[in-house]
């Protein structure tokens, strides 16, 4: 009797135990609580707005009303930031590096051979296990998009889409100085022919093509590239394996620049050096200071609804194919030429919630939530269930371009390799050096990065 009552008494004293404990920590659900974190460069009624749009308004709803379905209690916090793509990848490279960061983050393509060079990202099956090499999504996402966040065979990310690159132009200010529109250079020649017309008509800058350092990677794709792909040359010698890094293309693209910036003044060549000058050129060719912009199809979707109601671009913005040198002068002998990267989104190595991070990056890459964002931003899709939404541009871009593009080569040496093209241009637009001299410089900076085994060296006559 004895015993038990002190059986009892035990129990009770137990139950008051667990009740205070409970007490203190609050609602269970509190203690289930699981929060993740994502960040990209997007900032509501800034850049990439409407990319927060539908996240916060699409994305992240319907996936914590799945997550509960499932009976998981998961909160996702998007982090908004403004800077610059440089500015971004260096805050990934510093919180990777102590093993924080954000949970799930937007990422270029091009960084990934770096950052996993550096030990700061993993395969996303080491990451969330094997969940991920199930998921019905890979069979709508060609192999040359999947590697765009890929590297030596492996997944990193996924990609949220692909893009061209091409000239944009002000059909108003073509009309007021007498040049017919539709317009559609075949050569070099021609374009500098357009803006000198434009230039006599009083347009103040009638030419942007991106030079320079300050403008980063969009110096080297809406940039470099282009000129040097209509010059007949690629970057990189696929077939080869090794960098091009001084030849007579090389100084035809150089030259071009000379032309545009020094000695006909057709461009500005003070945007190509200051910290904004990207931003600047959008801004200008929005109020028509600019006339001819060579950007990616982004600066249609996205950057140009910035500056401009959507009704004003589509009656005053129109583009064109960026034609070779000469008709058949171009990369692979084209008598057009455009070039193809990419962004995406990839999961944090240090990630305390793997499975549920890679459950939001592949609900966000669902054909679902893929297809409302098309109708949010038309744009080329990653998936192939996932027509382009409602926009003959951006259709019409897909269709065109995309038979005639190439991509830059995913090498852990691309960064490197890119700052000292960026730079090999500015020395030319601001007048430090010759087209001459500044490929000279380019051939050695490069050839010190990747070994002198890894270059090709074609003489100029």
């Amino acid at each position: 009797m004895f015993r038990k009552a002190m059986l009892v008494r035990m129990l009770v004293i137990v139950a008051m135990i667990s009740t205070l404990s409970a007490a203190f920590a609050g609602p269970a659900a509190a203690q289930d609580e699981i929060k993740l974190t994502m960040t990209c460069r997007c900032v509501a009624d800034g850049v990439n707005s409407e990319l927060v749009g539908w996240l916060l308004e699409h994305v992240i709803p319907t996936f914590e009303e799945a997550m509960a379905a499932e009976g998981k209690n998961v909160t996702v916090e998007l982090v908004q930031f403004g800077g610059s793509d440089e500015q971004l990848k260096e805050q990934y490279a510093l919180d990777l590096g102590v093993g924080g960061g954000y949970d799930l983050f937007s990422f270029d393509g091009f960084w990934v051979p770096e950052f996993v060079d550096a030990g700061l990202l993993q395969p996303l099956h080491t990451v969330a296990g094997d969940v991920v090499d199930e998921w019905e999504g890979w069979g709508h996402i060609s192999e040359g998009i999947q590697a765009i966040l890929g590297y030596q065979g492996e997944r990193y990310g996924i990609a949220a889409g692909t893009d061209v690159r091409e000239i944009f132009y002000r059909r108003d200010l073509f009309e007021e100085a007498g040049i017919e529109v539709p317009w559609q250079p075949t050569s070099w020649e021609e374009i500098l022919e357009a803006g000198r017309i434009l230039k006599e008509a009083g347009v103040e800058t009638p030419i942007q093509i991106n030079a320079g350092t300050a403008m980063g990677e969009a110096t080297t794709m809406q940039g470099w590239d282009m000129v040097l792909l209509g010059a007949g040359q690629h970057m990189y010698d696929f077939d080869e394996g090794k960098w091009n890094v001084s030849s007579p293309a090389i100084l035809d693209a150089l030259n071009l620049y000379k032309t545009i910036y020094l000695d006909e003044e057709l461009g500005d060549a003070r945007l190509q050096l200051i910290a904004d000058g990207r931003d600047r050129s959008f801004a200008d060719f929005a109020s028509g200071k600019i006339a001819i912009l060579v950007e990616g199809d982004w600066f249609w979707r996205s950057a140009i609804l910035s500056q401009m109601e959507e009704e004003t671009r589509n009656e005053v913005v129109t583009w064109a194919k960026m034609p070779a040198k000469e008709p058949g002068a171009g990369f692979r002998g084209q008598d057009f030429v455009t070039i193809s990267g990419g962004t995406g989104w990839v999961l944090n190595p240090n990630t305390d919630h793997p499975e549920e991070a890679w459950a939001l990056l592949a609900h966000m890459s669902s054909q679902d939530m893929q297809l409302i964002w098309e109708e949010i931003l038309p744009r080329i899709n990653f998936r192939d269930d996932v027509p382009v939404a409602g926009d003959e541009v951006m259709s019409a871009m897909a269709d065109e371009l995309l038979p005639l593009t190439t991509v830059r080569p995913m090498l852990p040496d691309y960064a490197k390799v890119s700052y000292e093209a960026q730079l090999m241009t500015e020395r030319v637009v601001s007048g430090e050096m010759s087209p001459e001299e500044a490929m000279e410089a380019y051939a050695e900076a490069v050839t010190d990065i990747v070994g002198e085994d890894n270059v090709i060296v074609i003489p100029v006559e």
